[in-house]
């Protein structure tokens, strides 16, 4: 899969478009390059909370998400190159089946938010989903693998149920959304025990 980089500064970008790892070039701007940008982002901001203080086994697997995405951002920028595993689905599988366990059930919606690691946690749930609607618009003219789209997909699930847990690791609750709350009041709906009242935001399992 190509050479690894030896010159960072190239200047072969300054016309507006850049290298593809089959040595092809295509427009900065194109769905292609936008895609594997928001895959970028999406490693970037879990790279974000891994340098935040996160139970060891969490830090373990969002390390090997790292991975998986740097594998994702491989086979976009080679048309017809094939890097993801379905294996590596299944894991996201199993570990969302594992955390998911551990909770209670959700009766509200929740608001991204407590914890600090958990709002960076949701800060990448939606990274994710914003890196999903652009594999699935490249979809829509280059041919893109389904697991490509499916691990993302599956991804965003896993970080909103990893927020869950890093709230209650902190010893938080969720942030309840509030449906009948008094539109004109102020608060953080924070109750004496550190729970909250306030709510949630999107159900896992899109």
């Amino acid at each position: 899969m190509g050479k690894r980089l030896s010159r960072i500064v190239t200047r072969t970008g300054d016309d507006g478009t850049t290298g593809l790892g089959d040595g092809s070039r295509t427009a900065k701007d194109s769905s292609r390059i936008i895609a594997i940008g928001e895959v970028d982002e999406l490693n970037s901001t879990i790279g974000l909370l891994l340098a935040e203080p996160i139970p060891a086994p969490i830090r373990d697997d969002l390390i090997a998400i790292q991975h998986d995405l740097f594998d994702l951002g491989g086979e976009l920028c080679i048309p017809g190159y094939e890097s993801m595993k379905n294996a590596q689905l299944a894991r996201l599988d199993a570990l969302l089946e594992r955390h998911n366990a551990t909770l209670s059930r959700l009766e509200e919606f929740i608001l991204p938010g407590g914890a600090r690691t958990a709002a960076i946690a949701h800060v990448a749930r939606t990274v994710c989903r914003r890196a999903e609607r652009a594999i699935v618009a490249l979809g829509r003219s280059e041919p893109v693998r389904p697991v490509c789209r499916q691990y993302v997909n599956r991804l965003s699930d896993l970080m909103f149920v990893l927020a869950r847990v890093l709230n209650r690791e902190a010893g938080r609750g969720d942030v309840l959304w509030q449906k009948d709350r008094d539109q004109g009041a102020t608060g953080n709906g924070a109750t004496e025990d550190g729970e909250t009242d306030d709510a949630s935001e999107e159900v896992p399992g899109n």
